[in-house]
């Protein structure tokens, strides 16, 4: 009777027993299944650095020709435009640069739309102040400097390249104002121009020639080979002269530097303005970099400098010189 009951009672659990090796063994069987099926289509292999990770995207077919100044890129690829800087606004923003003259100035305001290059060429022009001349130009390109050609037309400036890397957000709306608004940036120019002209402040020198033809000023060098930086106060030059200021002290000048031809791949071959027609010029050709075309514009030199495939390099020795800063 006793033993009837131990029957019994183990039947439940023997059942329970036999039910999960039953589905252990099912499971067994689905996982075996995936992992045939798994062996016959292994999973793709990792997308190459850069390439989306997306899935079902085919791989990018290649890029179209650079378009000419004229032409945009695909909508889309821009981003919006900068928000539209007012007269007075841009006035301010020019105040700095307005006097220099317009073969420099034409480097400066293009130079300014790639902004981000200007702290390594600034860092580099700095390292490789004691070059000058054909010296400087020949390191430029054995350290296959890979800048656009209008920020290397800046390297024989440290001065300058200093002054628009410490103040980089000054530098980036000066470069969007000249992207988005050129024609208004040029303008503003004039009127700054005009005002220190009014004033009394802005006259000939034995470095630069200034032109007023009664509609637009030019500031333009004595000797197309010699550059002058200017130094002055925004704050004084464009104000009416207190009594008894000595208005010819305001603006003065530093050392000449020497542009040879050995920087014409640089933009340095004739810049110059259309002012009128708000026209930047390089080689006699009108400089077409605007928001749209921005990635892709590329300008046509005559003499275009073409630098080396690879990296940057340092083939000699720099020596810092603080006492050639320009």
């Amino acid at each position: 009777m006793i033993r009837f009951l131990t029957r019994s009672k183990s039947r439940p659990a023997m059942t329970r027993c036999i039910a999960r090796i039953t589905i252990v063994l099912f499971l067994f069987a689905i996982f075996a299944v995936q992992s045939k099926a798994q062996d016959q289509n292994p999973p793709p292999p990792p997308p190459p650095p850069g390439q989306s990770t997306q899935p079902d995207q085919q791989e990018p077919p290649p890029p179209p020709p650079p378009p000419g100044p004229e032409q945009a890129p695909p909508a889309g690829d821009q981003g919006a435009p900068p928000p539209a800087v007012s007269p007075q606004q841009l006035d301010q923003l020019v105040t700095r640069i307005a006097l220099y003259p317009d073969p420099l100035l034409a480097q400066i305001l293009t130079a300014s739309t790639y902004w981000d290059q200007i702290p390594d060429a600034a860092t580099w022009a700095d390292e490789h102040a004691s070059l000058h001349g054909d010296a400087l130009a020949d390191a430029i390109r054995e350290d296959n400097l890979q800048w656009d050609p209008s920020v290397l037309a800046l390297i024989p400036f440290p001065s300058v390249l200093n002054m628009m890397a410490q103040d980089p957000g000054w530098t980036q709306n000066l470069g969007d104002a000249v992207l988005a608004q050129r024609a208004d940036v040029m303008d503003a120019v004039q009127h700054e121009r005009q005002q220190a002209y009014n004033y009394g402040y802005l006259r000939p020198s034995p470095y630069d020639n200034v032109v007023n033809d009664g509609g637009y000023i030019e500031v333009l060098p004595v000797n197309p080979a010699y550059i002058y930086v200017p130094t002055y106060n925004p704050a004084i030059v464009f104000g009416p002269p207190a009594p008894g200021f000595f208005i010819g002290g305001a603006i003065r000048f530093g050392p000449a530097i020497v542009i040879g031809a050995g920087f014409a791949p640089f933009g340095w071959a004739h810049p110059y303005f259309g002012w009128r027609t708000h026209t930047i010029f390089f080689d006699a050709r009108p400089w077409g970099r605007t928001w749209v075309n921005r990635r892709v514009y590329v300008h046509p030199y005559a003499h275009p400098y073409v630098h080396r495939p690879g990296p940057r390099v340092e083939h000699h020795e720099f020596h810092r010189d603080e006492g050639h800063r320009h």
